[in-house]
């Protein structure tokens, strides 16, 4: 028997809320006690009203979220997407080589890779509250060799967006992060140069070293990443922005969750850095730093300087400091413990004594001081002075008191030439301050003269760190001593004592000037700056290079001063310094033997203590012709032994013989 279903209002539209077809339909039949079956059931108002809640109450809430990301987070949001999507990596460009003169390598690069992190991966959650996060940092902890709280501590402590987690990591390292890097979403290895210095401790004062960089420069450079290496001494520091390069870009497309995709990887190529070719002979460098260090321990001594330029250019051929340091120690990371070994070492080993040690002259003086008399026609050079071995000056307020000024020895009549040969103290003191009847040049006059010859002033050679030099004057002593300027002011400024201060470099440009007949040169170390297609050919191929296609730029002789003293006058002063080595009075004579005929003069400056001295020896040759002009200083040496003479020789007999 078939069932007939009775629609009720069928003139009436069904309404969607009527419509139930389920259990709800159901259990309304049961309980009206229906026997029929209907297909809609009408909810109940509450039912609706409760049904209406809930979904404006969701809306709410999604739209007040939507609103909060849009309004108050969105920059910060769309920042954090970007940096996510296509985040920004440096591509460090390969730094420029330096070479010698005779295109020798003195600086190489070398491959080096760093594991670096991203900080705000690692700290978006507290580490140690995520599972994996924490996995991740005990697995590189393993891998690299480190303590897990050591690497979480430089995490956190870590105020860039970058973490260096570990640098010049091993090959064995290397190859194990590499199979395991898509494990670490917030790391990637990023490659890098370390520097190898080929001579080391030798070359370190000159060539300088890189590190990673600091705050400041960081903050005060651009194209670096925070933690990239920068020029900190030396060429290295003074050439940065040519040695350097271009830095690239590599653009890494990421997922939202972070992972680098091997997909849409965009590169801006780095361009190498320029090359340098020195002034600097390396084998002349490498002898005269044998040759200095066999002195200075033969007599006991640590401390010592020399320089060696070419009098017609100002090119700088040698320049050492010793002691000195490993620069390879920092290029590659040094460790806290060796840092502090150095830099607490009396011997000063990061000092670079050639262009910055403040030294006394000694009679390295009286060559300038006679050319100074001279220009001021306050003596004829055949004048002679009687050396007794003494001056004895009677003071102005009370002639029963007299002050006497001592030479080394005796030496009779002197005139200027033999005066500058056996280096008499007397006769100094008397052109310099005046004695009996010969007017002297007084303290203004000296001080003229000798920053004539640049010894108040840098040189302004292309070395960070060089001290200016210090010449004392009655002002200088009134204002900061507080005391009137005395004749034995005069008297011990005469012969490279009382307060004088200049460097190595200093004493050697001037003597340049001797050398060549009055010009006064910047010291030059970079001869010129080539382009780094120039540095990947062969070194055979580099020594007969065109210059013209390589060159970026080129140094020409730049002169500081000339004419400031006449050229027969410096005649007089060259063939005192001749005869200090050919005569048989002449305290140089132990040069004599050369292949060359050598000028010399020596210098011993008292330092005030335990019987030391500092001991110089300025020499140029050939004497006819100069081409090189050698200063050498060694401090505190025992007693009057020679120390400096016997490194000239070497060098110059080596120099000469080859």
């Amino acid at each position: 028997m078939t069932k007939i279903y009775r629609v009720k209002n069928s003139s009436v539209d069904i309404e969607p809320h009527e419509v139930f077809l389920d259990k709800l339909a159901h259990s309304k039949e049961e309980e009206l006690g229906l026997s029929e079956k209907k297909f809609e059931v009408p909810l109940k108002e509450k039912i609706s009203y409760l049904l209406f809640s809930i979904f404006f109450v969701l809306a709410t809430i999604l739209f007040a979220r939507v609103f909060y990301f849009q309004i108050f987070e969105g920059e910060k949001l769309y920042t954090e997407a970007e940096n996510n999507m296509r985040s920004i990596n440096l591509i460090v460009p390969p730094r420029g080589i330096i070479y010698d003169k005779n295109m020798i390598k003195l600086v190489l690069n070398s491959p080096a890779y760093d594991l670096i992190c991203d900080r705000a991966y690692f700290s978006g959650v507290p580490i140690g509250s995520s599972e994996k996060i924490s996995k991740e940092i005990k697995d590189i902890a393993d891998i690299i060799g480190s303590n897990q709280q050591d690497l979480v501590d430089k995490i956190q402590n870590t105020n860039s967006s970058e973490v260096l987690v570990a640098d010049n990591i091993s090959h064995e390292q290397l190859l194990t992060l590499e199979a395991r890097i898509n494990d670490f979403q917030g790391c990637r290895i990023r490659q890098n140069t370390a520097r190898d210095y080929v001579l080391g401790p030798i070359f370190s004062p000159v060539l300088g070293y890189t590190a990673r960089i600091n705050k400041e420069e960081y903050s005060s450079s651009t194209g670096y990443a925070i933690n990239d290496y920068i020029g900190k001494t030396g060429l290295e520091k003074y050439y940065e922005t040519y040695l350097r390069g271009k830095p690239g870009q590599s653009k890494p497309a990421k997922s939202a969750a972070g992972s680098q995709s091997d997909q849409a990887l965009l590169q801006l190529q780095p361009e190498p850095g320029n090359n340098l070719v020195l002034n600097i002979d390396a084998d002349l460098q490498i002898r005269v730093y044998n040759a200095l260090e066999k002195s200075i321990k033969n007599v006991g001594a640590k401390k010592g300087a020399a320089v060696a330029m070419d009098p017609r250019t100002g090119a700088v051929l040698a320049l050492v400091s010793y002691p000195s340091y490993d620069d390879n120690s920092f290029s590659k990371g040094i460790s806290i413990t060796d840092y502090n070994k150095i830099l607490n070492d009396p011997s000063q080993p990061l000092f670079n004594r050639a262009i910055a040690a403040k030294y006394p002259t000694g009679s390295t003086i009286k060559p300038f001081e006679a050319s100074a008399a001279l220009q001021e026609k306050i003596i004829s050079p055949d004048k002679q002075i009687n050396d007794l071995g003494y001056i004895l000056i009677h003071s102005q307020y009370d002639p029963n008191v007299v002050y006497r000024y001592g030479g080394v020895t005796p030496h009779g009549l002197v005139d200027m030439r033999k005066a500058i040969a056996v280096s008499s103290n007397i006769y100094f003191y008397t052109i310099g301050g005046g004695y009996g009847d010969q007017q002297g040049l007084g303290p203004s006059r000296i001080k003229k003269y000798l920053s004539f010859f640049g010894w108040d002033q840098k040189t302004g050679i292309d070395l960070p760190g060089e001290f200016s030099g210090f010449i004392p004057d009655p002002d200088w002593k009134k204002k900061t001593k507080g005391q009137s300027w005395w004749d034995g002011d005069t008297y011990n400024l005469a012969i490279g004592q009382s307060d004088l201060q200049t460097t190595p470099l200093q004493v050697a440009t001037a003597y340049c000037a001797i050398a060549n007949g009055g010009t006064l040169y910047k010291p030059q170390i970079v001869n010129k700056i080539i382009s780094p297609s120039a540095g990947s050919s062969t070194e055979a191929h580099l020594k007969s290079l065109g210059q013209a296609a390589t060159i970026v730029k080129e140094f020409l002789p730049e002169i500081i001063r000339s004419g400031f003293i006449d050229p027969e006058n410096l005649e007089i002063i060259r063939e005192g310094m001749r005869d200090g080595v050919n005569k048989p009075y002449g305290i140089s004579a132990m040069l004599n033997d050369l292949p060359v005929q050598v000028a010399a003069k020596t210098g011993t400056a008292e330092i005030g203590y335990q019987n030391r001295f500092n001991v110089w020896s300025s020499v140029f040759a050939p004497y006819e012709n100069p081409e090189i002009v050698l200063v050498v200083t060694v401090e505190e040496v025992q007693g009057l032994g020679a120390v400096t003479l016997p490194v000239a020789r070497d060098v110059l007999q080596w120099y000469f013989s080859r």
